[in-house]
């Protein structure tokens, strides 16, 4: 005959029987699962992380002779700041005059007002430099020129520089 079969005919209960339903957790039967080597290890990623973003932000793309701080605050908006994008093979359309607020038919937020009339004003936006900070000043900028359905010439621009 089979044990299993001989113990439940004589009573006895088997090992699954004999465990509790309810078990007992003391202090000494819990385990944390922060030890010193869990703690220890995502210290050093939280460390790896911060030096990995600082040296990430310090090759940004934005560039500027006034430094980043010029693309902030706009404070250094003196003659031969450059800001913005370095990459002239995207944004390799450039177009030169004065900048003043308003698009045309909710075509660009901005434009530039240059020789020759309201039919040469080319209507930017940007999503790379704050064009606001530059109002009624002298601009040469870069950018890529979009689609437009009134505007004569609308451009995204990615750099611009004071002239």
């Amino acid at each position: 005959m089979d044990k299993n079969k001989k113990d439940m005919e004589s009573g006895e209960k088997t090992e699954t029987e004999k465990q509790p339903l309810i078990h007992d957790f003391t202090a000494q039967s819990l385990k944390s699962a922060f030890t010193p080597k869990v703690i220890g290890i995502f210290g050093l990623v939280i460390v790896v992380g911060v030096v990995t973003g600082f040296l990430v932000s310090g090759k940004s793309s934005v560039s500027s002779k006034g430094g980043l701080g010029s693309v902030l605050n706009g404070s250094s908006a003196s003659k031969g700041t450059i800001v913005g994008s370095d990459d002239t093979t995207f944004f390799n359309n450039t177009a030169e005059g004065v900048l003043k607020e308003g698009g045309v038919n909710g075509e660009g937020a901005f434009h530039l007002e240059r020789t020759g009339g309201v039919s040469q004003n080319v209507y930017l936006t940007s999503s790379i430099v704050d064009l606001s900070k530059y109002l009624n000043k002298k601009l040469k900028v870069w950018g890529q020129t979009q689609k437009a359905q009134t505007a004569g010439w609308l451009m995204d621009v990615g750099r611009i520089e004071v002239l």
